[in-house]
């Protein structure tokens, strides 16, 4: 069925040389994340087995794994529920062809960087890194192969999925980051900012005698700020205390330990969608398309699916 859809709109957009959109919605765990799969696989397979082709279908299909890696997790309803809205559209030339694409994405689900509902997980590749990585990358990233030693993977209480192989899809992840041409540099900057994340999720903080914040423990603060480029005082103040700007003058005002956990939680969704962002930004730059002449598109837009939460962020 979602072949002969796929098809259909396929053939649409070729005899009629008009753009083609094939819309995926329906309840969270019905399918829709794998249905986009196979309209992708569909596609690719149609294609000519030319090298530039063969280029452009490997980085469509491997766009999946890598934005499934950063924007999905599991969820009571789904083991693998996209936490975030695609819109992408592939361009085809007049032979049929693939020859470039774009991805559009919102609505990414931020609040769970921080916070996961019993039974759920944080997006999956916090897990993936900790399962799969080398330990040479691991120690590099001052990180233990046990995700419950970190806040920000266990508040779901189920860190280990038995339909999901974190260690496998690590492996997936870095194809797909080498398939999609991402440098080296650019491959050490993103686990980095992961890794940063975790140890920011256990920074916790005390109050001294004037109800003002104090981080408990400098370890995970020195490890968070050595991988995101930083000093660790810099980074703890940032933390403990907020600037003001008024009139042109500054005033930094020390935070309660409440405000500087809310703090510390709005620092690490802020990071983590940046980082979403840059990578989509990242695959769209591998997927611009370079050849010239008329184009049409035929766009695949994916909606998540909604959830039932007892705290909605």
């Amino acid at each position: 069925f979602r072949f002969a859809i796929t098809e259909n709109s396929f053939r649409s957009m070729m005899s009629e040389s008009r753009d083609q959109c094939i819309l995926i919605s329906g309840e969270s765990g019905a399918g829709k994340t794998e249905a986009s799969k196979h309209v992708l696989r569909f596609l690719a397979a149609t294609s000519m087995h030319r090298r530039e082709m063969d280029r452009v279908r490997d980085r469509l299909l491997q766009s999946n794994p890598l934005l499934e890696a950063f924007g999905n997790a599991k969820t009571n309803r789904n083991d693998n529920s996209s936490r975030f809205g695609k819109y992408m559209d592939i361009e085809f030339n007049f032979k049929g062809d693939p020859v470039g694409g774009h991805i559009l994405n919102y609505l990414l689900e931020k609040s769970r960087v921080v916070h996961q509902e019993k039974g759920e997980r944080n997006f999956h590749i916090f897990y993936q890194l900790i399962a799969g990585a080398p330990d040479d990358l691991l120690e590099k990233l001052s990180l233990k192969r046990n995700p419950n030693a970190y806040h920000f993977l266990k508040q779901g209480g189920c860190s280990e999925v038995q339909s999901i192989n974190d260690s496998s899809d690590f492996k997936a992840v870095s194809k797909a980051l080498e398939t999609l041409d991402l440098s080296q540099e650019e491959q050490e900057s993103i686990w980095n900012v992961v890794a940063a994340i975790l140890h920011l999720g256990n920074v916790t903080f005390t109050s001294d005698e004037n109800q003002n914040s104090l981080i408990e423990d400098m370890v995970p603060v020195q490890n968070a700020s050595k991988l995101i480029g930083c000093e660790a005082e810099e980074l703890g103040k940032s933390l403990t205390h907020r600037t003001i700007e008024a009139r042109g003058d500054e005033i930094c005002s020390p935070l309660t330990a409440e405000q500087a956990l809310q703090a510390r939680d709005a620092l690490c969704k802020a990071v983590y969608e940046r980082q979403f962002n840059w990578l989509v930004e990242r695959l769209n730059t591998s997927l611009l398309s370079t050849e010239s002449g008329n184009k049409t598109l035929l766009g695949i837009l994916d909606i998540y699916g909604f959830e039932i939460f007892d705290n909605n962020g």
